[in-house]
């Protein structure tokens, strides 16, 4: 296993993402769950991220119990604050206390506000949450403070310039260049001095598991063999700029290809051609897109509060990748229902506005009957 320096620590390049744990019956399928942290944590893992909400709230209960015993102070420990949900300033205690004991911990190795956005930050500022989060540091309650990122690059501009952050976390792979943080947010946070962890770098499974037949071709026409997750993973640890990158590993066989290519792979690695392979599979994906929208944002903001580029991510998402589950999960119920292509009411504002000349209401409304749970 190769490590870096994350906050002054020394941790593991590959984490263990603990939002896609086994299974079984619909709930954490408990002994193969700590059965395969343990393993990866006798392979050289010594990071593993949970949160609040992850599996209806028994995430954390889970990662708890993988670390008891011999295995308590062989990994260290990250988990995140339910921003949305803090309503009164003593929610933030309430809630870091309860995580303690769902950890059985005294303490937090890495701390972050979970989701952070337009919304969450200024929740955040309004209920003074990064003094209190400072005042457990100093309680010894936490050891490092940080955030995890879901909005545009000229928000998190503004939040990594807010405050002297330890480190960060941001979706990022090689379909997420210009997406939310995207390859400027990795280079804004390392030259502020701000760690860097990338999550989902195989987003969510997407570029991994059961990828276009199209795509495939184009790996498998390269001299070297690898899997489509190695592909994605390689593309990750080629930027310098990070300094670990979570995996929510739900197999041994899943945690063992990661593994393997974390000790094999250094940031600039990749040659031209590998470089053009990727840069192939990335445009043969585009081509399953419904519509043309490039995030650019200026239709917005919509005088209804339709989120119009994330709706039009979302559906583009569900014709790209294999099952489409993410992408509605993600519209049903991570995306408010104000924000849904639902709200649309047609007055046509983002029309003259939109550089592609998209025909926005009528895609939103193609989007929300192919996004909605029937």
């Amino acid at each position: 296993m190769k490590y870096k320096i994350l906050a002054g620590e020394k941790v593991s390049a590959l984490g263990f993402g603990a939002m896609r744990l086994p299974e079984k019956d619909g709930k954490i399928d408990e002994k193969r769950s700590i059965s395969l942290i343990r393993r990866c944590i006798d392979s050289g893992i010594n990071y593993v991220d949970t949160a609040f909400v992850y599996h209806g709230g028994e995430s954390e209960t889970l990662v708890g119990k993988a670390l008891a015993g011999s295995y308590r102070n062989k990994a260290m420990v990250a988990t995140k604050l339910p921003v949305w949900l803090c309503n009164e300033k003593n929610d933030f205690d309430n809630y870091l206390n309860e995580q303690l004991k769902k950890l059985s911990r005294e303490y937090i190795d890495f701390y972050m506000l979970h989701a952070l956005g337009a919304g969450t930050f200024e929740r955040t500022k309004k209920l003074d949450i990064i003094s209190q989060m400072q005042k457990a540091k100093k309680e010894g309650k936490i050891r490092h403070i940080g955030f995890s990122f879901h909005d545009r690059f000229e928000k998190f501009a503004e939040i990594i310039d807010s405050y002297d952050w330890e480190f960060c976390q941001v979706q990022y792979n090689y379909m997420d260049e210009e997406y939310q943080a995207g390859t400027r947010g990795l280079k804004y946070a390392s030259k502020k001095g701000t760690g860097v962890i990338v999550m989902e770098p195989l987003r969510g499974g997407c570029l991994a598991l059961n990828v276009p037949e199209s795509v495939s071709k184009i790996f498998a026409s390269y001299e070297l063999k690898r899997t489509a997750a190695e592909w994605a993973l390689r593309f990750v640890l080629d930027k310098k700029e990070v300094s670990l990158v979570l995996s929510g590993m739900n197999t041994q066989e899943q945690a063992d290809e990661n593994i393997r290519t974390v000790a094999s792979a250094e940031p600039g690695a990749l040659s031209a051609g590998e470089i053009n392979i990727i840069n192939k599979a990335r445009e043969e994906f585009l081509k399953l897109i419904k519509v043309r929208c490039t995030n650019c944002g200026y239709c917005m903001p919509c005088p209804k509060g339709v989120d119009i580029p994330q709706n039009f991510s979302l559906y583009n998402n569900l014709f790209m990748y294999a099952g489409g589950g993410a992408a509605k999960s993600s519209y049903n119920i991570f995306t408010p229902p104000p924000k849904r292509a639902s709200s649309c009411n047609n007055c046509g504002e983002c029309v003259s506005k939109c550089p592609q000349k998209i025909a926005i209401p009528e895609e939103l409304k193609r989007a929300h009957q192919a996004l909605v749970n029937k």
